[in-house]
């Protein structure tokens, strides 16, 4: 059975106190194992990152993305090998995949375009014979810790900008699907990155307390869930550490009167369903604005999901896979129950699937569930899983309202062709990303990410132009070169 380690120094390191084992959910098998880093290894992790920040500190920006370049040429000369690798241990469809890794590219993409977006500011003459200007300096050694359900874009939302700003980088993937990670950042050194810059350390727990703990980490960026985003925020700023975490969701989506019923029908099942609901952008939730909407909008959602096709990673045909792990079969399951033991209709049922040839993978069907309440646990919760629920509501003030009062703010889109309703709902809803008629608002590369409420645990969002705040600090310069034989008096008033 094949180990996998942890990429230290430029070199795969097998070293490790257990090891945790690496399902194919389509299968339900264990095909692999992960060694699991003890302090130790993480520790020679830092070390290899401190060693080499000095160096890579002073590489000329145009060096550093010359090798983000060539990244990215070998991310897209290597397109199949890692999507196979996201398939057989995520369970994503290779289309879905596919999707994933494109949007790590053009993160990638983004970070190229280092030395513009490290150019800094200057003015001349502030006052007489001064000059004053602001450089963006590199942290240091930060780190990245980064969940299942994205193991090849969201490594790649981190370490591409943290680099070419000048940082080193420690990144803990996803102990569930680590191989693609650490495939993808052999091809980052593959690209020219020198040893040391980049390293990688496959564990749980221990491995992250030690990358929290230790004074040499001057950031850390997280992605997961809101208790432990919450855990990774508080732990790393009180030691003295820059973090951004992000948390949970529960997305919505109104459905107005005057929508497409159609349209929203479509957009909403690749939403729900697509990657087995297992995003933090998903579309959990369509609230209808009154009883008609909601049953024209029940009727065609449960025609359309007729075809539904869920299955495993290799076939293409199939629309989404199966979940991470029986744990997580069985969550979303109890959380389907607890939605029908508490009054709501279970409209179409995934909760026990039959896939030919892969009984034991880990699969759920497509499920809607509608007349879904506030004060339901289905509701409440991230079930973070193939469950679409209706709720009714009697306008659109409610349903801002519903969703307002949700403690989650991460996405949330709105059906409607009224370019008022339209306008108001993005203006006055407290949620981060927005989308109208786009059900999965996730910005562009050049634009940031990051919800709102507690979906978002600091100041600054993930990747864009705000990764470059996160990865930086500003030192602003201010001098002066008085001419020869000039000598001013003493000063003591405050300079103006």
């Amino acid at each position: 059975m094949k180990n996998i380690g942890h990429l230290i120094n430029g070199s795969i390191v097998e070293q490790g106190g257990l090891k945790q084992d690496v399902f194919n959910p389509s299968l339900g098998k264990v095909e692999k194992q992960v060694l699991m880093a003890q302090k130790h290894t993480v520790e020679l992790a830092i070390q290899a990152a401190t060693e080499a920040f000095p160096a890579w500190r002073n590489t000329p920006t145009v060096k550093r993305a010359r090798i983000m370049f060539e990244f990215r040429n070998l991310l897209e000369r290597n397109r199949d090998q890692i999507c196979r690798l996201i398939g057989e241990e995520h369970g994503k469809i290779a289309h879905d995949a596919a999707g994933e890794l494109q949007r790590g590219i053009e993160n990638v993409e983004y970070a190229c375009f280092a030395p513009e977006l490290l150019k800094g500011e200057h003015s001349k003459n502030v006052a007489q014979d001064i000059d004053s200007w602001s450089e963006f300096q590199p942290l240091g050694v930060v780190a990245g810790i980064t969940p299942f359900n994205f193991p090849a874009m969201v490594p790649l939302w981190m370490y591409p900008l943290a680099l070419v700003c000048g940082n080193c980088f420690v990144l803990k993937p996803s102990e569930r699907d680590p191989g693609s990670a650490l495939f993808i950042a052999e091809l980052m050194h593959q690209a020219g990155l020198p040893n040391g810059v980049l390293n990688v350390v496959n564990g749980g727990k221990e491995a992250v307390e030690t990358l929290l703990s230790d004074g040499r980490i001057e950031a850390v960026s997280f992605v997961g869930s809101t208790p432990i985003a919450e855990h990774i925020y508080s732990t790393a700023t009180s030691r003295g550490k820059r973090c951004q975490a992000l948390g949970g969701a529960k997305n919505h989506a109104i459905v107005m009167p005057d929508a497409d019923i159609d349209n929203a029908v479509n957009q909403l099942l690749g939403a729900a369903f697509g990657s087995s609901g297992e995003r933090c952008m998903a579309l959990s939730v369509a609230v209808a604005i009154g009883d008609q909407v909601g049953d024209a909008l029940m009727r065609r959602m449960k025609s359309a999901m007729d075809g539904l096709r869920v299955g495993p990673f290799y076939d293409s045909e199939n629309n989404f896979g199966p979940v991470i792990s029986p744990e997580h079969k069985a969550r979303i399951i109890g959380y389907i129950d607890s939605a029908e033991e508490q009054g709501a209709d279970i409209i179409v049922d995934g909760r026990h699937p039959k896939i030919e040839g892969h009984e034991d993978g880990f699969f759920i069907g497509g499920t809607l569930i509608d007349r879904v309440t506030p004060e339901m646990d289905s509701y409440k919760e991230e079930i973070f899983g193939p469950v679409l629920q209706i709720m009714r509501v009697d306008s659109m003030e409610d349903a801002m309202h519903l969703i307002d009062a949700h403690e989650y703010g991460n996405g949330t889109c709105i059906f409607t062709r009224d370019g008022e309703a339209a306008r108001y709902f993005t203006d006055r809803i407290n949620v981060g990303m927005v989308g109208v008629n786009i059900p999965l608002p996730v910005p562009v590369s050049y634009h940031s990410f990051g919800g709102w409420k507690r979906s978002l645990f600091g100041d600054l969002h993930a990747y864009g132009p705000d990764a470059v705040r996160f990865y930086t600090r500003r030192k602003t310069i201010t001098q002066r070169w008085p001419s020869a034989g000039v000598r001013e008096g003493v000063v003591y008033s405050f300079p103006s």
